[in-house]
């Protein structure tokens, strides 16, 4: 064994753990999208799909672990604990600290508000003719979805005119022409 190991106390590998878990937590703030997108572990957790915010292995959560258990290790070696004691209390403490973080996380995920529009949300739904279709042709309709107002191209189902500011109901989404019929 090399002699500058042997000189190493259990104080010094716990503040070195605790330095390192810092270290990368300030990596992962600053460059953090870089991490996330080379080390794909945000969504790992996620075993529904529905990537509802971080995963309990993302590298934030992971940092903070890392930090909390070398940092109370190190605290626990202080206070006179056995080694084990010190990287149960670590352990512990990291488990809490990352769970505080990962939940928090999962918080402000769902805090986020989308104006994105799918085209299964437009199916069914009302809408008023703003550019009149004429027979065999495309016009346009607007309706609202949420908060948002939606303008498509669109064309009846019959092939028959429809007026401007008639109520007609989205039967279905082709590409980026919706087909509607008069209600």
């Amino acid at each position: 064994m090399p002699e500058w190991l042997s000189q190493l106390s259990a104080f010094g590998i716990f503040l070195a753990i605790g330095a390192v878990g810092f270290l990368f937590l300030l990596v992962s703030l600053i460059f953090g999208e870089l991490f996330e997108g080379l080390i794909d572990t945000d969504h790992d957790a996620d075993v529904d799909g529905d990537h509802g915010g971080p995963g309990f292995f993302s590298t934030r959560v992971i940092s903070v672990f890392i930090t909390a258990f070398g940092g109370f290790g190190a605290i626990g070696i202080h206070y006179h604990l056995s080694t084990l004691s010190a990287s149960l209390v670590g352990l512990a403490s990291g488990v809490v600290f990352g769970s505080l973080i990962y939940g928090f996380g999962r918080f402000l995920y769902s805090q986020q508000a989308s104006s994105e529009v799918r085209t299964a949300d437009l199916v069914g739904q009302s809408a008023r003719v703003i550019v009149a279709i004429p027979a065999g042709g495309l016009g346009q309709v607007r309706c609202q979805i949420g908060e948002a107002l939606v303008d498509k191209i669109a064309r009846t189902q019959d092939g028959a005119a429809v007026p401007e500011n008639s109520m007609v109901k989205i039967e279905e989404v082709l590409g980026e022409t919706v087909v509607v019929k008069r209600q």
